[in-house]
């Protein structure tokens, strides 16, 4: 017999995870994303000429935001409390990879809150630099790594061999 899904209360009905018998523990997430752009783009990304004003840093401002709001956003997430917030941009030859990580010590974990982060993010860099390039495409959003909780550690495997990531 399957397992009773964790999100759905005995009439079928979505509902919110009761998470009050379940022990407070140190919680870390990290997640990543790609804005792929022109080399047009990343130069001016570069060379500091895109219309808005700094790209990176207004994306990074975002996603620190965007994770304190996540319980608003994702419909059946538990508001935490965050200890820690961080997003990181960095411009590439191909474009800007983000990752955000976040941390609390609560009953549930902040994957949530680390995708919500990198997510904002990255639609961030697509505001800030749309008027140089509509085609930009944001790509590999994923979570890349989680502690804390019943389920202990998890990091995404890395990709072995040429051309793989």
């Amino acid at each position: 017999m399957a397992e009773k899904l964790s999100h759905v209360d005995d009439e079928g009905r979505v509902a919110m995870v009761d998470t009050s018998a379940k022990p407070v523990t140190a919680r870390r997430a990290v997640a990543s994303a790609r804005v792929l752009m022109s080399a047009e783009t990343v130069a001016a990304v570069r060379e500091r000429r895109t219309p808005k004003g700094d790209p990176l840093e207004t994306a990074r401002l975002a996603g620190i935001m965007a994770a304190k709001r996540t319980a608003d956003l994702i419909p059946l997430c538990h508001p935490l409390a965050l200890t820690h917030v961080d997003v990181r941009a960095e411009l590439r030859d191909d474009g800007v990879h983000l990752e955000a990580e976040a941390r609390t010590a609560a009953q549930t974990g902040v994957e949530m809150e680390a995708l919500t982060a990198v997510s904002v993010a990255a639609l961030t860099v697509y505001d800030m630099c749309k008027a140089v390039d509509k085609a930009m495409t944001i790509t590999d959003v994923r979570l890349e790594s989680k502690t804390g909780g019943k389920s202990g550690e998890w990091e995404r495997q890395k990709a072995k061999g040429k051309g793989q990531r």
